[in-house]
This record gives C-alpha cells, sequence and structure tokens, in this order.
C-alpha cells in the first residue's frame, strides 16, 4: 500500500463509498429512511417487526417508558424458542442446517433445525426431572459446543434463567456469579480445548461450588465421550438427561420476563449482571441480523465471537436461530492450528457474512496478506467488526486484502455494549464508511455527544456518548441491583450514559474513542487512547497497541504506550524514537507520547478488549479491581 493511500486513509475525512455488489445485494436499500421511519414512529415500527414472530398472546402496548424503565410488547406473551425453534422444526425448513460446529483438530458437527429442536426438547425435558423451571438460575460454564447451545435453550424453553459465564474464568468469578444470581443448577462441560491443550473446567467449578448449598444439582458434560460417572450425589450426567422425551412445550412467558443475566465487567471493579428479556431482546437482535449484518436464510453466517459474551448471544444463538439462518461456529483460537486456518474455512464453507473482532483483523495483519491471499475468500459479502474501535489501517488492510477492495465484500464497523444487546451504532452495508467511525445510529437508536453537563457538543468535539431512550432489545435492569441501573439514566436526566467518549463528524458519523476512564488528559486536552494506538498501528512495524495516561506534574497526565512488533522487526532505541515522532507527526505535539515500552503481548479480556485499566494501575499503584475476565 502506497504511503499516499495511508495518508489519505487515516485523514478524518478519508471516506470509502459501499461497494456496488453491497448495495445490490443489501436487504435495506435505503437506511437513511429506515432510520426516520424507526425513531419518528417507533410504536408502529416496532409493531411490524414484532408481527414477523410467533406471540402465544398479542401485546396491549408496545412501549411504556417512564424515563428510566422501559417495558416492550406489553401484556404480549411467547417463549423465544418459539421463534428460535418451532417454527422452523415444525415447517419445511426441518431439514435446514442450524449449526456447522467445528473443533481446532478439524472435527465437524452439522445438526438441523429439526435435530437441534429435539435435542433442546429431551433437555428441557431432563432439567424439569430435576424440578428446574420459571425464574429458577441456571449458571452455565461451557465450552463453545453445541451443548454449551443446547443448554442455554433449554434453560429458555423451561422459563429458567440462563447465566453463562465465560468457559476459562477463575473460579472466584465464577463462584461470585453463581452467588449473585443464587443458582440452583450449574451446566458445567468437563473441559474445553484451545491451542490443542484440554482445558480443565470440571475443576474450577468443583472449586467455585464448594460448600455452596443453594447448589441443588451440577450438570456434567463429558469430554470425547458420552461416559461419565458422577463424583457427588448432586451430579449428573448431561446426556443421561438427553433420554427424556423429544417433545416439551414451551413454558408460556411474559414479553418481559427474564431470559438471562450477563454479566460484565464494570469501571467499579465489579461485575453487574445485565438482564435481558423474551420479548424486546428476540425481536431487536433478530431484526438487526437481518437488516445490519444483512443476513439471511440463504446466507452462511460466521460469528468468531463466543457464547460466553453478549456477540455469542445474540449472534451464535438467538439471532441466527430466530432468523432461520445456518451458522459457524467453532472452538479454540482463530489462528490454531495454522494462522490461515481462518481463511481455509471460508474458502472450504463458502461464508457469506462474518462477524469478528478489531483485534482478530490487526493479528491477521501481523500474519501477512499472503495468508488470506492464498485462499478464495469471494463468496464473503459482509465483514463486521466490533468490540473495541476498528483503527482505520486495520480497516484499510481488511477490506484490501479481505473483501478484494470492494470487488466482493465490504468491512463495516459497529459498536455496541452487552447493555444495549444489539447492534447501536454503525455502518450499513449501503452507506459510505467514514475512517474511524463506527457509523450512525441504527434503527431505533437516537445518539448524542454531550458534555459534563448534558448539553450537546459540536461537530468534531469530545464529549459523552449517550443514548436518547431505550429500544426493544436495551437491557431492563442491573440483576440485584436496580439502583446501579437507575444510575446510568439519571446521570444526566432523560438519557442513557453509555460510559464511552465519542466526537461526530459533520455527516452524523460516530467516533467512539474508549471508556472514559481510557481518555487521557495532557495539558487540558482531551485525548482518546483510541487515537494514540491507532497512529501507533499506522505505521508498519507495529501489530498491537495500548496508550494510558500516568501522572505528571506539569501536564497533569503525560501518554505512556505498549507496543506488539510485527514479526520481522525488533526492539530499539532508534525504534522507539522513530515511533514516537510518528505519531507526534500523524497527532500534533500535545499528543506525543512520554515513554514507550515494548512489549510480547497486550492484557486483554478473552473477548479480545484490551484491559487498559490494569494496565494503569500496574504503572500507578492503583486499586486494579476486577480482573476476572483477564485472559491468563
Amino acid at each position: 500500500m502506497s504511503s499516499a493511500v495511508k495518508s489519505e486513509m487515516i485523514s478524518p475525512m478519508f471516506s470509502y463509498d459501499a461497494p456496488a455488489i453491497a448495495k445490490r445485494e443489501a436487504s435495506i436499500k435505503d437506511y437513511r429512511e429506515e432510520y426516520e421511519y424507526s425513531v419518528q414512529d417507533p410504536d408502529t415500527f416496532w409493531a411490524d417487526e414484532a408481527a414477523n414472530f410467533t406471540w402465544t398472546r398479542k401485546w396491549d402496548k408496545v412501549r411504556e417508558w417512564d424515563g428510566v424503565h422501559h417495558q416492550w410488547f406489553v401484556g404480549g406473551k411467547t417463549n423465544i424458542t418459539l421463534n428460535a425453534l418451532d417454527r422452523h422444526a415444525k415447517s419445511d425448513c426441518f431439514n435446514r442446517v442450524a449449526y456447522i460446529w467445528l473443533g481446532e483438530d478439524g472435527s465437524e458437527r452439522v445438526i438441523t433445525y429439526g435435530q437441534l429442536y429435539r435435542m433442546v426438547c429431551r433437555f428441557s425435558n431432563g432439567l424439569r426431572s430435576l424440578g428446574v423451571g420459571k425464574g429458577d438460575r441456571v449458571v452455565i460454564y461451557m465450552p463453545l459446543t453445541i451443548e454449551g447451545v443446547v443448554s442455554m435453550l433449554a434453560c429458555a424453553r423451561v422459563g429458567a434463567i440462563h447465566s453463562v459465564v465465560y468457559a476459562g474464568l477463575g473460579h472466584t468469578a465464577l463462584r461470585d456469579r453463581i452467588i449473585d444470581a443464587q443458582a440452583k443448577v450449574i451446566i458445567v462441560g468437563e473441559a474445553g480445548v484451545r491451542r490443542g491443550k484440554a482445558v480443565p473446567l470440571k475443576p474450577v467449578a468443583d472449586e467455585a461450588i464448594d460448600g455452596l448449598e443453594m447448589i441443588e444439582h451440577v450438570i456434567v458434560v463429558p469430554r470425547g465421550s458420552e461416559k461419565y460417572e458422577p463424583v457427588s450425589s448432586r451430579e449428573v450426567n448431561f446426556y443421561e438427561l438427553l433420554k427424556f422425551s423429544s417433545e416439551c412445550p414451551a413454558q408460556e412467558m411474559d414479553a418481559e420476563d427474564p431470559l438471562f443475566v450477563l454479566y460484565t465487567s464494570g469501571t467499579t471493579g465489579r461485575p453487574k449482571g445485565v438482564v435481558h428479556v423474551h420479548g424486546g431482546y428476540m425481536v431487536g437482535t433478530t431484526y438487526h441480523l437481518r437488516t445490519f449484518f444483512d443476513v439471511n436464510p440463504r446466507d452462511l453466517f460466521w460469528c468468531t465471537s463466543d457464547i460466553g459474551w453478549i456477540v455469542g448471544h445474540s449472534y451464535i444463538v438467538y439471532g441466527p436461530l430466530c432468523a432461520g439462518v445456518t451458522t459457524i461456529f467453532r472452538e479454540g483460537a482463530i489462528d490454531w492450528p495454522t494462522p490461515e486456518t481462518a481463511w481455509q474455512i471460508v474458502e472450504r464453507y463458502g461464508v457469506t457474512k462474518m462477524f469478528t473482532a478489531p483485534t482478530a483483523i490487526r493479528m491477521f495483519m501481523r500474519y501477512g496478506e499472503h495468508l488470506p491471499a492464498a485462499h478464495d475468500l469471494t463468496s464473503l459479502r459482509v465483514i463486521a467488526c466490533a468490540g473495541e474501535p476498528l483503527n482505520p489501517e486495520a480497516w484499510r488492510w481488511a477490506q484490501t486484502y479481505l473483501a478484494g477492495d470492494g470487488k466482493w465484500g465490504y468491512v463495516i464497523d459497529n459498536w455496541w455494549q452487552t447493555e444495549t444487546g444489539g447492534p447501536t451504532l454503525g455502518t450499513p452495508a449501503t452507506m459510505p464508511y467514514h475512517a474511524g467511525k463506527a457509523g450512525i445510529p441504527l434503527a431505533g437508536v437516537t445518539a448524542d455527544i454531550v458534555d459534563a453537563e448534558g448539553k450537546s457538543v459540536g461537530v468534531n468535539e469530545r464529549g459523552r456518548l449517550v443514548l436518547k431512550g431505550p429500544f426493544p432489545h436495551m437491557m431492563r435492569t442491573i440483576w440485584n441491583d436496580s439502583s446501579r441501573y437507575e444510575r446510568d439514566w439519571r446521570q444526566i436526566d432523560g438519557v442513557y450514559v453509555t460510559g464511552d467518549m465519542a466526537l461526530k463528524d459533520e455527516h452524523g458519523y460516530i467516533a467512539v474513542l474508549g471508556r472514559a476512564d481510557d481518555v487521557l488528559n495532557v495539558a487540558g486536552h482531551r485525548i482518546g487512547t483510541a487515537e494514540v494506538e491507532s497512529a501507533l498501528i499506522s505505521h508498519p512495524a507495529v501489530g498491537e497497541a495500548a496508550a494510558i495516561g500516568i501522572p505528571d506534574a506539569m501536564k497533569g497526565e503525560c501518554i505512556k504506550v505498549f507496543v506488539v512488533l510485527r514479526s520481522g522487526h525488533e526492539a530499539s532505541e532508534a525504534l522507539s524514537a522513530a515511533l514516537i515522532e510518528h505519531v507526534r507527526r500523524e497527532l500534533g505535539p500535545i499528543v506525543t507520547p512520554s515513554i514507550l515500552e515494548f512489549v510480547t503481548q497486550l492484557p486483554k479480556t478473552r473477548s479480545g478488549k484490551i484491559m487498559r485499566r490494569y494496565l494503569k494501575a500496574k504503572e500507578t499503584g492503583e486499586e486494579i479491581g476486577d480482573i476476572s475476565t483477564l485472559e491468563q
């Protein structure tokens, strides 16, 4: 790539028009018109969407909102599994493939909607035999397998509230979540697999539940065999619970009944249990799969997340199943056993739509463009990224080498949170991409950038990202801590404070700069960590970077950066000086890092987000807080 292209690419004014093929094949041709409809008449808009689903009782009212608490499809009754399973399995879609599961060792499992329906019903009856029913909490501590998905769906079918804890979190994190949820059952995998090695999970669960009398049953999923000998009276073999009837009526649920609690780390250091419900979550997440990700039953969709995170809940499990599409998911590391594994999968299966993370894109960059070039990726139409800001260099690389520079596909960005349930800001497949911007507010979302007093800031001015009203798939509360939920709505009257800093360009595109506590203050100038990191990553020697602010007597804060080099480059004082000068040229003297440290890896959560809070605490001696999601 020429230096001229790079310079244009990282300019705030850089815009890349949506490829013709994306515009032609998109399900929504005019996203602006769709958006205006959704915000001018949200009740009719969302009622029209909800009408596409199966309800055992239609709602009396589309929406109620008192400025803090909101409800959707009030009085309506359904069960999300009626829409994820029954309406497909009891139709001509019975033999349509629901999932293609892949293992690191090359193993494959294919399961149709009919097979999935029967398996979920059998396990649902098994749960009922243990006394699990409506409102009970079930913690799921499982690797990324078909059985993990079945466990989630079976809980939903009997009306239990599941709480998936990412397989690999330590026993203390698991125990804290079990206690907070007051779970009566835990479903645990015997082991997972990552980078060719078994990762024992059962011993972690045993330590987590030691002395917890609230746990009545431990359902164990054996690894590699259906044989398992329980070691205590409360243990049950998962496969013994699949010997029940393959018909199980779904528990009728109110639209506002909780579907799941998903714990996420907060800036306070204490994980918070985000609550999503059957009705609105179903309608909103499925809508965005169809319209923003542009996925339909003709597609083969690959989501590279895990069921332990909100992306996996929304876009491995519930959204795709409700939409009746075929989804690929894979256990293990995306670059194992070889760095070209991802492209082998795309070529072999003809993946058409892909959802991944900026972290993965930057990792692919480090391995080089010769790997995707060796495979036929022309089936890819949309590659969507979310999780943290997608820096322009990574976008340009992916658009060039994964999407054929628009010849066959389009790389789009989007932003959302566990709390919002689904995409909130994004670049629709028919609209231009603006370098460094997540995109525009999506259907149903009214967003703004405000100062500390809640006043809108000007174009390209940094401020707090807020949402001016709820939408169906947004969280309802924080489990056991409603006041914590209410604080997010009451920090600034009438809006939801996301906790992220952002800016908006003259075209309405929003760049999310990172968490408010990830924003640097150097000599009175507010600087987003994402800006500094993007500047560093635009240098050909840099694979990954993280920036933090550390106390400085003169400036208030100075900038320290941590840099992971690409293959073929070695750390040196000369390179350090060159990188610092590179940032100075890109962003100006005020943003020049004071300290640069070369590292072999950055601390990340298991969902791939850089944990800058951890870096800053290590540097300053501050309290680290909750690091249960830190990948060891």
